[in-house]
């Protein structure tokens, strides 16, 4: 038997309060998300668009910006944003880097995923290796589904980790100081991590 099951593998269901809270985080979650999604491929597509398929890699880009930083604290929330923003960073210089010059290529996507490696573990960020090899493979492939204009691509997904990220915050922020505190009265705990 497994353990912390109980006996006859009944599980037993969280005390009301953890269920308020995770449907509260659930429903913030994903409202962030569609604001996100909206900004991005709303708001941002109005400014410039490559193509409707653009904006919708955008949108799921700033989506899951958005749902990286939602943690159990604001400053693990923040240490979050940091983390987006650093490999963010370092996949746009290499990115922009390499489209500035050279079309799409899968040897180049190769050597620049593991670039976005060696800087970020060269930098002093090694947790930040996986994300910013992530970054780096989304944007060369959106470069190629788009070989117009490559160069655009790196620019386009800061803009949209960014919009991300800052939804991602005010959310985090909201869940922590307004949401929580009514449905969870006793998350002082949580909140008292809270530092502005």
């Amino acid at each position: 038997m497994a353990a912390g099951l109980p006996r006859f593998g009944v599980v037993t269901l969280p005390p009301r309060a953890e269920v308020r809270a995770a449907a509260a985080d659930s429903i913030l979650l994903a409202v962030a998300c569609l604001i996100s999604y909206w900004l991005t491929t709303g708001v941002l597509s109005l400014a410039y668009s490559v193509s409707p398929a653009d904006d919708a890699l955008g949108g799921l880009w700033a989506v899951l910006a958005t749902v990286f930083l939602f943690r159990d604290s604001y400053n693990k929330s923040l240490a979050a944003a940091v983390s987006r923003m650093a490999a963010t960073l370092v996949s746009f210089a290499l990115c922009l880097a390499y489209l500035a010059f050279l079309p799409f290529h899968p040897w180049g996507l190769a050597i620049l995923v593991g670039l976005s490696v060696l800087v970020t573990a060269v930098i002093g960020r090694p947790e930040d290796e996986i994300t910013a090899g992530i970054t780096t493979a989304v944007v060369m492939v959106a470069a190629k589904l788009s070989p117009l204009d490559t160069w655009r691509q790196p620019v386009l997904r800061l803009a949209d980790t960014a919009i991300g990220v800052a939804v991602g915050l005010v959310a985090a922020w909201l869940g922590l100081r307004a949401v929580r505190p009514l449905v969870r009265p006793s998350s002082s705990q949580t909140l008292g991590e809270y530092a502005p």
